[in-house]
């Protein structure tokens, strides 16, 4: 048994970015917060799976170029090898969770 509370998990960017509550040995999964203008950068994964689940906010997902608007209790999957990007184009924080599977730490890949 593992226990976490996100409180005590810093942001990757101090205020906003990723923050992982797991890493392995077979999910990654955590939380990103992204200001107004914000965007994780376009990617894909060779073999991993990412799947999110939006708790705040209303995040615009672009995968395989096409835009996908979302608000609270949307959930997005996104399929092995199919690029994606998340920009935050609202005026408020939109907060998402991420599961990511399998645990493969190197297999982001910038497109």
């Amino acid at each position: 048994m593992e226990k976490k509370n996100e409180k005590d998990i810093p942001w990757r960017n101090e205020d906003s970015g990723p923050k992982y509550l797991f890493r392995g040995p077979n999910i990654d999964w955590g939380l990103i917060l992204y200001k107004p203008g914000q965007q994780l950068g376009k990617h894909y994964h060779e073999e991993t799976e990412e799947t999110f689940y939006i708790l705040e906010g209303n995040p615009t997902f672009v995968i395989d170029e096409k835009e996908v608007q979302t608000e609270p209790g949307d959930a997005i999957r996104v399929e092995k090898k199919h690029t994606h990007d998340i920009i935050n184009k609202s005026n408020k924080d939109c907060k998402i969770l991420f599961m990511k599977w399998p645990y493969l730490p190197n297999d982001k890949v910038k497109a």
